[in-house]
């Protein structure tokens, strides 16, 4: 392509792209904050009066740094939301509207975040991953068999040769170093970085698409409409189509329990090895959180792929569609009627008519506030607490309900160590001699403690515990191993 043609290509790509346009926005770096604070969490749905309340509060602060005037956060959602970048729908479940972010401000979010932390260098995982996804496309590709068993016989001799290299020598010799496993990870959650735009992509996708088949129950003839044929013989179009098969497909793949099963303990063992113990807390929360967020976006999105099926059928066998198809004919009708009086007659012109108009201004029907009394009741007249003693103790059992007594497990350990002929004690060594009184809260307290104040060894030990029920319980834990005093 010439450079004319690319530049004339590039200005309607600015023009009309979402993402583009809110990285154009004078105030992106306010709006970018706002919506990724608020809204930046995979399925994150905001009431709109919660999310007006939540902004006007992050606006007060902002105004010492930004000039934002005196705008509120309602005007600034109204802009975001005429630019596409969030959407306002219904809340399912309940009255009012929600807002989300749209597949445009997912993808601006992301090109800012890796704009702000770019990748360090042109990783080998992903030089490798390339090359992989080249070599079997390659291979799928082929019509030659010959040339294919070719490359599944030297697949075959490769891992045969991997799997001696194995037996003749010790397996963490083979192991990616630290460095390496790093860049993976960063290459998997740079992937599903994406996944959150391409489910609110593909919704957005479908509700074209049923605009676009109940558009054509209107336009078509009877005697040619043919997606009124196939809904009345109960043909899913939304699903048949090829986003709906292509979404299907990946929808069955998550939701099947053999492979979802493979999937979490695969991150439940990348999450155990020693490099892991160096990843950041996001990084962990991601990968712990990946299956559960392509689980929720699956499940939201096959949720509007039934409602919207379920729509269509409805809005067919119900004949309503016969009633819209006559109004709109006789919407075409009227325009085009008014098409040739339009050239001499003015719409403001005076016809001799005159009409009353009411003096209630018009609203939409979703703006009506219904009046709850109970909204305005104080409820009953506080009565005068007389004034009582202050039970020490109990105070100290309710705060013990709610919070670990480090201070409790702190003493007990210290004590330990003061013993003669003990250098270092493990949480078990700590439970038989301490109970746990706060069951299995104080288990966890003392493994906190060791994490932060001892070290962790390679053995496992049993631990066992009352619970708050009475009942005894035991679990197997790496040992925490306690070496010095402890000081809070």
């Amino acid at each position: 392509m010439s450079a004319l043609s690319l530049a004339l290509a590039y200005r309607r790509l600015t023009e009309s792209n979402t993402a583009l346009k809110m990285l154009r926005a004078d105030l992106l770096p306010v709006m970018a904050a706002v919506l990724q604070t608020h809204l930046g969490t995979p399925g994150t749905r905001v009431n709109t009066e919660d999310l007006h309340e939540s902004i006007d509060a992050e606006l007060e602060e902002l105004r010492d740094h930004f000039d934002l005037s005196d705008r509120t956060a309602r005007a600034y959602c109204d802009d975001w939301r005429r630019a596409e970048v969030i959407v306002r729908r219904p809340a399912s479940g309940s009255r009012g509207e929600t807002y989300e972010l749209s597949a445009a401000g997912f993808d601006a979010l992301r090109m800012l975040e890796q704009l702000r932390t770019p990748p360090r260098t042109a990783t080998e995982s992903r030089l490798v991953s390339l090359a992989q996804s080249v070599h079997q496309l390659a291979i799928d590709t082929d019509p030659h068999s010959a040339r294919r068993l070719e490359s599944l016989r030297a697949e075959r001799d490769r891992i045969d040769a991997e799997i001696a290299r194995v037996r003749r020598g010790d397996p963490r010799s083979l192991l990616l170093d630290r460095r390496r496993s790093h860049e993976r990870v960063d290459d998997i959650l740079s992937q599903a970085q994406g996944l959150p735009a391409d489910f609110a992509r593909v919704r957005s996708r479908f509700e074209e698409l049923n605009h676009e088949l109940r558009l054509s129950i209107l336009e078509a003839k009877d005697s040619q409409s043919q997606v009124l044929d196939d809904v009345f013989r109960g043909v899913d179009l939304i699903e048949s189509s090829d986003e709906g098969r292509t979404f299907s497909a990946f929808s069955a793949m998550v939701r099947d329990p053999e492979q979802s099963a493979a999937f979490d303990e695969d991150i439940a063992a990348i999450l155990d090895r020693d490099f892991s113990s160096s990843l950041s807390t996001q990084s962990r929360r991601a990968l712990r959180s990946l299956m559960r967020q392509m689980k929720d976006g699956s499940r939201e999105v096959q949720d509007i792929l039934t409602e919207f099926a379920r729509g269509l059928r409805r809005y067919v066998h119900s004949h309503e569609f016969q009633r819209d198809r006559a109004l709109n004919g006789l919407l075409k009708d009227a325009l085009a009627q008014a098409a040739p009086v339009s050239q001499v007659l003015k719409p403001y012109a005076d016809v001799g008519i005159g009409l009353e108009l009411s003096s209630v201004r018009l609203h939409s029907v979703g703006e009506i506030l219904l009046h709850d009394p109970q909204e305005f009741d104080a409820g009953q007249e506080l009565a005068e607490s007389e004034e009582t003693a202050v039970d020490f103790d109990q105070l100290v059992a309710i705060a013990r309900e709610s919070e670990i007594d480090f201070a409790e497990l702190v003493d007990n350990v210290n004590e330990l160590l003061k013993s003669p002929g003990v250098d270092s004690l493990t949480v078990g060594d700590v439970l038989d001699v301490y109970p746990a009184t706060q069951g299995l809260a104080s288990v966890v307290g003392l493994m906190s403690l060791a994490k932060t104040h001892g070290t962790m060894d390679e053995d496992h030990e049993r631990v066992t515990w009352t619970g708050v029920d009475d009942m005894i319980r035991t679990a197997v834990v790496r040992s925490h191993r306690f070496t010095e005093n402890i000081t809070l």
